[in-house]
């Protein structure tokens, strides 16, 4: 986001009001929850203002649908199959569009045999409230980079402020603090889908129940929660 920053980021604003001027040379990243309106950045809802790392504005609140937006991570469910795309339910007012072709190495000679059921890990490229959102299964090189389809696991959903904080950068206390005692895999989603999976069914459990009790426990405690949690 420029060199500008935000005054009113850990900020509690509402709808319409503008969070911050649009700079005159160069661009602002914007995430869920803000817009661009004239000539400043306007929150769409209630929520508190946060900023990425990398400074993307974004707007943190107690929604409780997911609403797409470009660069989301998401877990969805392939629901359908149509001509040349695959119809993903991703918890969104309506089900997302996956071309075939959006997989590392995918032609249409060899093309991925994904199934109603069958699970994947996906980017939004296309977030437009008049029109169905579009995922890829690729980074922006063309490489997979962890993304496609899910096999085995489980999938749990939590709160969207919870996942958001699951992805935060560096890894989130949380994770680093199960990943000190676990081994496990993990596929977060902004869509509040959660998928895990482990050598046991027994370590798969205890995580998942972790990750669902631990919305709301102060960052500060967090380690010591976890081990608490891991002895019983």
């Amino acid at each position: 986001m420029g060199d500008q920053g935000c005054g009113l980021v850990g900020k509690v604003v509402a709808p319409g009001d503008a969070v911050q001027a649009l700079p005159a040379s160069g661009s602002v990243r914007i995430g869920p929850g803000l817009r661009a309106e004239g000539s400043y950045v306007v929150a769409q809802k209630c929520g508190v203002v946060r900023q990425t790392r990398n400074g993307k504005l974004w707007l943190e609140s107690k929604q409780k649908r997911y609403i797409p937006a470009e660069e989301d991570l998401v877990v969805g469910t392939i629901t359908d199959r149509r001509g040349e795309n695959f119809v993903v339910d991703i918890g969104a007012p309506f089900p997302a569009q996956l071309p075939m072709l959006s997989f590392e190495g995918a032609t249409r000679r060899n093309r991925p045999n994904l199934v109603a059921g069958d699970l994947v890990y996906a980017r939004v490229i296309t977030a437009n409230r008049d029109m169905d959102p579009v995922l890829t299964c690729v980074d922006a090189q063309g490489k997979s980079s962890g993304f496609g389809a899910l096999k085995g696991g489980f999938v749990l959903e939590c709160g969207l402020g919870h996942a958001r904080a699951l992805l935060a950068r560096p890894p989130a206390p949380l994770l680093a603090a199960l990943g000190a005692k676990l081994q496990f895999e993990l596929a977060v989603g902004l869509n509040g889908r959660v998928w895990l999976d482990s050598s046991s069914c027994a370590t798969t459990v205890k995580v998942a129940n972790v990750l669902q009790q631990a919305q709301g426990v102060a960052a500060a405690e967090v380690q010591q929660w976890v081990a608490a949690q891991l002895q019983q």
